[in-house]
């Protein structure tokens, strides 16, 4: 019997599906190659070939670091593809359960037995599925649109499921088992964290306010998002890229069992203050989020949750709510200084004083939002716009260089680059050792090479993962890069290790920013 008469999924066929995906920059065509595949998927199979297109493991995390994941590459490839969808997964389900003494060198032998299967094009598919060099937020969307093509469901259906389930594979399934109205049945649940809303960044408060005749202006911390769970006595906290941190922020829990609902999913913001009530650096906050062993609070500075919006509470769920509603019954919840300071203001008069208030108790700026908006889950949109006096950028850390003179043995200079939807790949904007502490060069020198993929002399390329807030004067025009721009004066802020590089700033957003600065346009 046929691997296709049994509705297996040749892996064969799925890795030279993402290559047609990859070879194009065309929209329309990334769709079209995925809804043809994706109709010829058994139903049984829809939820493993999603998510293996969109780069994510179902098995979850292998355990393995990325230098042992370049050892487990073989010397030869199978001539003949063999392997299925199934196989592939199976094999790697294995290797991420091993545990205990030399669990590490029998991951690393199961990864090069399956690997020893694939031919070399499924060996570099799936290299890059266990790097998480596929994962990609642009192509999420394209594949959003592609299910609801392959399997006649409204697209917004699709996009809302994926969001307030985190599983595109899972929405597919429920898409071509059960169709629009089982769809229309996902909703938000405890305990399952949901993708955050995110804010467009706006110039200035004139620009915010050209787009809200009136807006709900808010203090925007320097701090580490946050999506607290409670039912009952049971809190779970997660950070923006859902990763679950109960366990370490347990003044967090505490504070959410002391609230009288029983059931409730918050969005907030975590943040370590001084004594006088200003914010300590972020470096200082997000130090909470790292591993830890004992008690996470001995020695180490307590963290203060603040919320700003509510999505479900005691059965209801409120992300389709308007902001104002959501926003009232979340200050009926919450005791007075829990909520963000904030003003319903239609005049930028009224806000820029409101903006010199938040500045002057030490915090980077406001945030202008949107009263009547719902809660987009995973969405960067207009209804949120982020106000900061200080221009930044998140962009990805694409390589380091090795440093001289006195950052000889360091890992410093960084290469920065903007995301590019439609290739779903980086464009270069710059390169900058400023704002660096020997702190920071030793975190890099001890971090970074467990994330490279090749060496260039001097210049170790890495793989797209770290997130960096730079702050830079302006953007000018550059022919020393391919997108033709380049950051002047760019010294890092803070790495943002909460956020992905699907998070980062995108080529766009640049060069909307650089025709705000310049009045300029781009050919």
């Amino acid at each position: 019997m046929s691997r296709e008469s049994r509705g297996e999924v040749a892996l064969e066929a799925l890795v030279q599906t993402a290559g047609r995906v990859t070879e194009t920059t065309k929209r329309s065509e990334k769709t079209a190659i995925l809804a043809e595949f994706l109709s010829s998927v058994e139903p049984p199979r829809i939820a493993s070939a999603v998510s293996a297109l969109t780069g994510e493991l179902r098995m979850g995390p292998l355990g393995v670091g990325y230098a042992r994941l370049r050892e487990a590459r073989p010397t030869s490839a199978s001539k003949t593809p063999t392997l299925t969808l199934q196989g592939m997964e199976s094999a790697l389900a294995a290797v991420a359960t091993e545990a205990g003494a030399g669990s590490v060198a029998r991951k690393v032998g199961g990864l090069r037995t399956l690997l020893e299967q694939c031919t070399a094009e499924e060996q570099e598919f799936v290299l890059r599925l266990c790097f998480g060099e596929l994962r990609q937020g642009a192509l999420s969307g394209v594949m959003a649109i592609a299910i609801a093509r392959a399997f006649d469901v409204p697209r917004g259906l699709v996009g809302r499921a994926h969001m307030l389930s985190g599983d595109l594979g899972q929405a597919a399934a429920v898409a071509v088992s059960q169709g629009k109205s089982g769809l229309e049945k996902i909703g938000l649940k405890i305990m399952r964290p949901v993708e955050p809303m995110l804010a467009s960044p706006a110039e200035g408060l004139p620009e915010a306010f050209d787009r809200h005749q009136e807006a709900l202006v808010e203090w925007k911390l320097d701090g580490a998002r946050i999506q607290v769970h409670r039912r009952g006595e049971e809190v779970r906290v997660f950070t923006r890229n859902l990763r679950d941190v109960t366990r370490v922020v347990p003044e967090i829990v505490d504070h959410a069992r002391t609230l009288t609902a029983s059931e409730f999913v918050l969005d907030g913001e975590a943040i370590a203050l001084k004594p006088d009530g200003r914010p300590e650096p972020f470096q200082v906050t997000m130090s909470r989020f790292g591993r830890s062993t004992g008690n996470p609070l001995e020695g180490r500075v307590r963290l203060t949750p603040f919320y700003f919006d509510l999505l479900y509470l005691d059965g209801t769920t409120w992300v389709d709510r308007p902001l104002e509603q959501r926003i009232d019954r979340l200050g009926r919840l919450l005791p007075e200084g829990r909520t963000l300071p904030s003003v319903l203001t239609g005049a930028a008069a009224r806000a820029e004083e409101f903006l010199a208030t938040a500045r002057a108790a030490g915090h980077e700026g406001v945030m202008v939002k949107d009263p009547a908006s719902t809660y987009q889950a995973g969405r960067r949109g207009k209804a949120w716009l982020k106000v900061k006096p200080v221009n930044t950028l998140d962009l990805v850390v694409l390589a380091v260089e090795r440093g001289s003179g006195r950052r000889s043995g360091w890992l410093s200079n960084i290469h920065l680059g903007a995301r590019d939807p439609g290739s779903g790949d980086f464009v270069m904007l710059g390169k900058t050792f400023k704002g660096m502490t020997d702190e920071t060069l030793r975190w890099q020198t001890e971090t970074f090479p467990d994330y490279v993929v090749r060496e260039d002399r001097y210049v170790l390329h890495l793989r797209p993962h770290f997130v960096a807030e730079i702050a830079f004067n302006e953007i000018q025009r550059s022919a020393r890069y391919p997108g033709g721009l380049a950051l002047r004066f760019a010294r890092l802020k803070a790495y943002r290790l909460d956020k992905s590089p699907e998070e980062a700033d995108s080529i766009e957003a640049v060069r909307n920013l650089f025709r705000r600065m310049t009045g300029e346009a781009l050919s």
